[in-house]
């Protein structure tokens, strides 16, 4: 996994957890929601990259 990966998929998972935060926060259920994908999507590419890896070696 390359670094340019390794903090796009940091940064998705910060912003799912932003706004998943922010969703409970203010009784939001839609953006907490959109959080949580956000945060979902952020672990399947973590995920790729690391069974990308695997091969590699």
């Amino acid at each position: 996994m390359s670094a340019s990966d390794k903090i796009e998929n940091a940064s998705e998972d910060l912003k799912g957890k932003t706004k998943e935060a922010t969703g409970k926060a203010t009784d939001n259920e839609e953006l907490e929601a959109e959080g949580k994908t956000d945060q979902a999507k952020a672990d399947l590419k973590k995920a790729g990259e690391n069974v990308k890896d695997a091969f590699k070696e």
